[in-house]
């Protein structure tokens, strides 16, 4: 709740509306099951630098959020904005009639690598919200998720997807789009 206050406050004071900017939610995980949820920011980095909260995804994929820039979240007072990188997947807040998650992209893979590529492609400033975070609560893996770690054809279907994408991005971007080639090659 205090999350969507937060959001709603930022949506208005960033001018969300007249503007394409994708709010970034800072996002941190827990490993344990029960957990009281920090009533503040400060808090939260308590909680932090006790161990009892992580940066989400840091000891599988911390390239999904390392652009957040979690040491300058820590003391940011005010929106700050950061670039993107390959494999960038925060949590955002954008407006309605921003592009849609691709279609090609269902179960588990490259959903929100996808779509964070696309609003970086249409110019989207991605500012991340100081005082707002989300924590991830830890659950039973999904079946998609399973399926990708076990299945080598499900593996190959996302990969020959996630080029045919980048075809499509180079295709409607031109030359704007070689960033997002060069960086899947080099990641």
């Amino acid at each position: 709740y205090l999350l969507f206050l937060f959001a709603r406050k930022s949506v208005t004071q960033l001018d969300l509306a007249n503007t394409k900017k994708a709010l970034i939610v800072p996002a941190f995980e827990t490993l344990r099951y029960r957990l009281s949820f920090p009533k503040s920011k400060a808090e939260l980095l308590s909680m932090l630098d006790m161990g009892t909260l992580f940066t989400f995804r840091y000891h599988v994929w911390t390239k999904g959020h390392a652009p957040t820039n979690f040491a300058k979240w820590r003391t940011a007072t005010t929106p700050y904005r950061v670039e993107w990188e390959a494999d960038f997947e925060p949590y955002v807040v954008v407006r309605k009639d921003c592009p849609e998650y691709d279609r090609r992209f269902v179960g588990f893979g490259w959903n929100k690598v996808a779509h964070i590529m696309e609003l970086d492609a249409q110019e989207y400033e991605f500012t991340v919200l100081p005082n707002a975070y989300m924590i991830h609560m830890p659950h039973a893996p999904s079946f998609d998720i399973t399926k990708f770690r076990s299945n080598k054809q499900y593996r190959i279907c996302l990969k020959t997807l996630k080029e045919e994408f980048q075809q499509d991005m180079s295709r409607h971007y031109g030359f704007a789009a070689l960033k997002y080639l060069t960086a899947e090659n080099n990641s």
